[in-house]
């Protein structure tokens, strides 16, 4: 959990490009970036991808208790609002939309994308601020989308239109763009894009809490990284973050994400990188491959922290790309990084290793911690009444 942090939250969200805290860590910014990270984890921690499920593809958990069902660390400080759902215009690998194959499946045609959160009063209070919280979930299968995808450039002109100067463009990921995008009349969840729903709940909540100070944070792993970025500047680009009320104040907008792939060429990033109002940190494991991706024509936008999770002596040598990409992996090196030029590796915050090996087997053999540990009693099916077994594997709103 965050320790207080009412009197820095400006610096700690970016106000200076987090300039000399990064090498070495600052303490601070090593909760806070992991604070995020269990946030976007959570997301992970909820999909089901269980295909015979009729469910496949959306939350296991209700809103009303989520961030406690997955076990974030301090879940109270923060309330979900709204839950996000996404479909795509263009075909997309399954690792990215998945289908249940129930004829009673829940949707044909979207899957769970994400949550927004804002934080409680008791958040605020740790926090300094109100802060509303986008978490993007990333891909079931994290290779596949190097392989499935072509990397293919489309205008954003669409999202971006109100800071782009004359004559200019800005171009991102075609598949990407796609799912933060489209809508499809025949979903009863997508009858909005995945963009929409977070633009107006973010609006919502701006109006809500327009006399306090507040903050809005993209985060995500990978697919969902890529989104955040996406996601954050459309937020500045088109307002969102502005009080209507009082024209002149723009609310701060930061991206923490992590093992993010490169989202649009040169000319996205002039425009990301001279918007004001905007930041963004990409936490890099400099064994993944997935931020050298997509390898030609993207450029990277953003402040980088880079961490190597090969120098931890918790974790199996030299280690592959499933533990070189996992998100816990990645917030695993966050709590003991010494820094980029430093061979040594000592956990500064005190998080239980043993998340590592929750769906990966990355910890030492001699740590006896199994591995994929993390798996739904009974893989969600329920012995009934009759005496026979179904599988109920998703909370019912209530």
């Amino acid at each position: 959990m965050l320790a207080r942090v009412p009197d820095q939250w400006r610096i700690l969200h970016g106000l200076t490009y987090w300039k000399g805290l990064l090498e070495p860590l600052e303490i601070k910014i090593r909760r806070s970036i992991i604070h995020y990270g269990e946030l976007a984890e959570a997301t992970y921690d909820a999909f089901i991808t269980e295909p015979a499920s009729r469910f496949a593809g959306n939350s296991r958990y209700a809103e009303r208790d989520f961030l406690a069902k997955c076990g974030v660390a301090g879940a109270s400080m923060y309330e979900v609002t709204k839950f996000v759902y996404a479909t795509s215009s263009t075909l997309l690998p399954e690792s990215l939309l998945i289908k249940s194959l129930s004829r009673e499946s829940w949707s044909k045609e979207s899957n769970w994308i994400g949550y927004v959160a804002v934080a409680t009063d008791a958040g605020k209070s740790v926090l300094g601020r109100r802060d509303v919280v986008v978490a993007w979930r990333g891909t079931k299968r994290m290779m596949e989308w190097m392989t499935d995808f072509q990397f293919n450039l489309q205008s954003a002109a669409s999202l971006l239109r109100p800071i782009l100067k004359e004559g200019e463009d800005a171009k991102v990921h075609h598949g990407w763009l796609s799912v933060y995008t489209s809508a499809d009349a025949k979903s009863p969840f997508n009858i909005t894009s995945a963009r929409d729903q977070v633009l107006m709940e973010i609006s919502r909540l701006v109006k809500l809490y327009k006399n306090e100070d507040i903050s809005i944070t993209m985060t995500g792993h990978s697919l969902g990284a890529a989104i955040s970025t996406l996601s954050a500047i459309d937020v500045v680009a088109n307002g969102i973050n502005t009080i209507e009320a009082d024209p002149n104040r723009h609310i701060p907008v930061t991206a923490i994400v992590f093992a993010c792939p490169r989202v649009g060429d040169a000319g996205f990033k002039q425009v990301f990188d001279r918007t004001e109002n905007l930041r963004l940190l990409r936490v890099r494991n400099q064994p993944d491959v997935v931020p050298d991706y997509p390898p030609i024509s993207y450029e990277e936008v953003g402040d980088e922290l880079s961490i190597d999770t090969r120098k931890s002596g918790y974790l199996k040598s030299p280690g592959s790309f499933l533990t070189w990409h996992n998100l816990e992996a990645y917030l695993h090196g966050v709590a003991g990084t010494q820094g980029k030029d430093s061979d040594d590796f000592s956990l500064e915050v005190d998080r239980d290793v043993a998340l590592v090996n929750k769906r990966i087997d990355a910890l030492k053999d001699e740590l006896l911690v199994p591995a994929a540990w993390r798996v739904e009693k009974n893989k969600g099916m329920v012995k009934g009444g009759d005496g026979r077994w179904i599988l109920m594997d998703r909370e019912i709103d209530m």
